[in-house]
């Protein structure tokens, strides 16, 4: 499969949740805040992206993150809504780009760049 053929520049997709206590700093690393972590805004970044184009794959592909480039602008406390952004900017023949940003309800607490590989599952498996 190329992802040329079926993905296109501008195809895009949002996310929202509110931060629970399980996706804080604070959780992961005793005595440190309670506020967004960045692998958490960083995971849903990735899983915006491929929500961008999961429509679009034949069956039995997926694709996977490869790259990301990503910088945390803002804490964002718990309760709080994230919205994360996804948008293709480059397509290859098996790799697929994308900026990526995340807003609380005041601001833009994250932004970047992020690329995803475009993996057939049957043959992946088997190299497992």
């Amino acid at each position: 499969m190329d992802a040329r053929d079926v993905v296109k520049i501008g195809m895009s997709a949002e996310r929202s949740l509110v931060v629970p206590p399980e996706r804080t700093v604070g959780h992961f690393v005793p005595n440190m805040p309670m506020v967004y972590a960045t692998p958490m805004m960083i995971l849903e970044m990735e899983m915006a992206s491929a929500d961008a184009i999961a429509a679009g794959l034949e069956s039995g592909w997926v694709t996977v993150g490869t790259e990301v480039d990503i910088r945390h602008l803002a804490a964002t406390p718990v309760g709080a809504t994230v919205r994360t952004v996804a948008r293709v900017v480059a397509v290859e023949r098996r790799l697929i780009r994308f900026e990526v940003e995340a807003f609380d309800e005041k601001r833009r607490i994250g932004e970047g760049r992020h690329a995803r590989g475009l993996v057939n599952v049957a043959a992946f498996s088997k190299r497992l």
